[in-house]
């Protein structure tokens, strides 16, 4: 908890007054006491030259030299829920901004100026704190579980204490009682030390614990820890309403003005999938928060036309979303500039979403697309988390790629669509936390075993039609590009003289396709007839919809487990980019002349 040191301690030998009932006097008198505190300590402050640390998102700190786990959830009963709601929402929010800080060798390191003013506009809120011996509401509350846990890292690590106030009260269970506790209030009672050796600072939530760590470049030894400051005497409970019995308080809280709040879940959303459509109409209550891109009915585009009745709370980043649209439609179709577009966007609906992640929201449903900036920003922490997964890991991605690309470096496509070290490291942490990861997509689901919903592809309606399949037409689901098994394909048709029904770009660029017998659709055409086969062998693939349609419509279809769909009938599946197997696949598919 954020603490206000209590002026009935003799701070020299840490003997404790009584207790007395505050009143609106001694609360002014207090109040008057503290102003003068913070204008000192704002003064005094001005001539130490204290920095606020920047942070670093590289991997150069791999020895822990200190460790704190606290839990997160430490009082069960119903009239405190909100508190503790708020007090993890402020420990969420303070452990962002604290996270990779790296603090030079000798340099000093302070609470407050690196965590800043605890204040409603930063997106702190109400917890509890410990004032004049009451555990009170407060703006920021229980930010001393995070002081505590610092301190404690800090004497593992042999850093040197500067600065560090125990506190006047005991609250059960916390590290008061043992004596390694260091309370904070704005400004004038902070937490500082000094490293003896360069560390970068860990701080994230799990679902149930606040974790800090102190990292360095290797696993010397740091000097003796600094011993905890001695308790003389055991210190005194801290009292709250629930147990001090004082109801003529002017503090007083009637409890059943608090009932227990059970959580909510807000579903963050991108682009719609039917598939997700229907499972996130399944999944949610009445109560819950509903975030996507914008309305897509209002707007007329139905990439983003979900339903957005039932929902106590709905919001949308509409000029997040039409300024990555934009932005996405002027990029080239191919290359490091729609990439960089295209998570540019993401980033920045994912902030704007992130203000509906109020307290209250105890589970959230997120976008795969959207993950990776949330929990970097550590929005999700402290939350458990399900993930509407649409493409593979980007680790996963890039791997496969990298594995391409030594095998064919004359391919420069492969070589695209990469994202940056740190992005795909908070993916892959953010993805080891969630508790269930929802896809329809048969190979995700795989990498994922333990803890995937594995979602049936919805196949599109269609129409009984008589198509005359031709003995050597088939399409290509592309567009023409290598990671969607181009080269593959272009190698089967030229070895078994096939007229090819291509889709999309030529993004392998023009005459690609060579004497290869391709055949352009006219506007409005179906695109299946003629068609004996539909093939995609890719390295990776999202969405299969043409290859759902094919299959709805009767149509062989031929691909690789990389385009996610599971075993059936009407299916060969062959290895990706494989232009032998797909050679053999095509002669047992194609009727013969």
């Amino acid at each position: 908890m954020v603490s206000a040191p209590d002026p009935l301690v003799d701070r020299g030998n840490l003997g404790i007054a009584e207790w007395a009932v505050p009143n609106w006097r001694s609360s002014a008198v207090f109040d008057a006491k503290v102003a003068v505190h913070r204008t000192v300590r704002l003064f005094s402050d001005l001539a130490t030259n204290l920095c606020r640390w920047e942070k670093s998102a590289d991997g150069d700190f791999p020895a822990i030299l200190g460790e704190s786990r606290t839990k997160l959830w430490s009082d069960e009963r119903p009239e405190e829920h909100r508190y503790q709601l708020g007090k993890v929402q402020n420990l969420r929010r303070a452990a962002a901004l604290l996270d990779r800080v790296v603090v030079p060798a000798g340099e000093v390191f302070s609470f407050w100026k690196q965590i800043g003013r605890a204040v409603r506009r930063r997106g702190f809120v109400t917890g509890r704190m410990l004032q004049q011996g009451c555990l009170v509401p407060a703006t920021g509350g229980g930010l001393c579980q995070l002081s505590n846990a610092i301190y404690e890292a800090a004497l593992q690590s042999g850093c040197a204490i500067v600065e560090r106030h125990a506190h006047s009260r005991a609250v059960a269970g916390s590290a008061a009682v043992a004596g390694r506790d260091a309370t904070v209030a704005w400004n004038y009672v902070d937490l500082r030390f000094r490293p003896p050796t360069t560390l970068q600072i860990e701080a994230h939530l799990t679902r149930d614990e606040l974790v800090i760590r102190f990292r360095g470049v290797s696993a010397v030894k740091p000097p003796s820890p600094q011993a905890a400051e001695p308790i003389s005497r055991s210190l005194m409970a801290a009292r709250s309403c629930a147990t001090c019995g004082e109801t003529s308080c002017f503090r007083h809280e009637p409890h059943a003005v608090h009932p227990a709040e059970t959580g909510h879940t807000a579903f963050l959303v991108d682009e719609n999938w039917p598939e997700f459509q229907d499972y996130v109409r399944r999944a949610h209550r009445s109560a819950d928060i509903l975030g996507l891109p914008l309305d897509g009915a209002k707007w007329r585009m139905p990439r983003y036309a979900w339903r957005v009745d039932g929902f106590a709370r709905k919001g949308a980043a509409s000029l997040q979303a039409l300024a990555r649209t934009i932005a996405i439609r002027r990029a080239p179709t191919q290359g490091a500039a729609r990439r960089h577009a295209e998570l540019t966007g993401a980033e920045r609906i994912a902030k704007r979403l992130a203000r509906l992640l109020a307290p209250e929201v105890t589970r959230v449903c997120v976008a795969q697309s959207l993950l990776p900036y949330l929990w970097r920003d550590g929005y999700l922490g402290g939350r458990e988390v399900e993930v509407l997964m649409t493409r593979l890991p980007m680790a996963e991605l890039q791997a496969r790629l990298d594995r391409a690309v030594e095998a064919h470096p004359d391919r420069a496509t492969l070589g695209d669509f990469r994202a940056p070290p740190a992005l795909v490291a908070a993916e892959a942490e953010a993805l080891a936390y969630a508790s269930r990861i929802v896809t329809p997509h048969a190979e995700i689901a795989r990498l994922f075993a333990e803890k995937a919903t594995l979602l049936d592809w919805q196949r599109p309606s269609t129409r009984a039609v008589v198509r005359a399949a031709r003995p050597n037409g088939i399409a290509f689901a592309g567009p023409t590009i290598a990671r969607k098994g181009a080269y593959a394909v272009r190698d089967a048709a030229k070895a078994l003289g096939l007229e090819i029904v291509v889709f999309g770009s030529d993004l392998e660029g023009p005459g690609f396709w060579g004497d290869v017998a391709v055949r352009k659709l006219e506007p409005g055409a179906d695109w299946l007839d003629g068609v004996a086969a539909v093939i995609q062998p890719a390295i990776v693939e999202e969405r299969p919809r043409p290859l759902l349609m094919a299959l709805a419509a009767g149509v062989s279809v031929i691909a690789s487990p990389a385009c996610g769909l599971a075993v059936q009938n009407g299916l060969t599946l062959v290895a990706p980019d494989d232009a032998d197997a797909l050679i053999a696949a095509l002669k047992t598919v194609l009727p013969q002349p």
